[in-house]
């Protein structure tokens, strides 16, 4: 019960930021980025198939915010947005 509150908590404060930062793309993604690896590292709960998904899914992120251009910055924040949501069904 207080993972699935904490992990409500985390995405409510991620919407938050994705308002603010709404601006610059770039930067939500890197923010975005480290939400995930947070959270991965708080959640030691995760089964083994979330984990991989979710390991997978940041590693595209990553590739796609290397990429440094306006549709990388949006489908890393695309897919960065996918794997919190991947951790809080878990």
């Amino acid at each position: 019960m207080k993972r699935c509150v904490l992990i409500g908590l985390f995405l409510t404060a991620t919407t938050l930021t994705l308002s603010a930062f709404a601006g610059n793309e770039s930067n939500l993604c890197v923010i975005n980025l480290q939400k995930v690896r947070d959270a991965q590292s708080s959640n030691q709960g995760m089964n083994d198939q979330t984990k991989a998904d979710v390991d997978s899914t940041l590693h595209r992120a990553e590739s796609a915010y290397a990429r440094n251009s306006d549709d990388g910055a949006r489908e890393c924040i695309s897919l960065t947005t996918q794997a919190m949501q991947k951790m809080q069904s878990n």
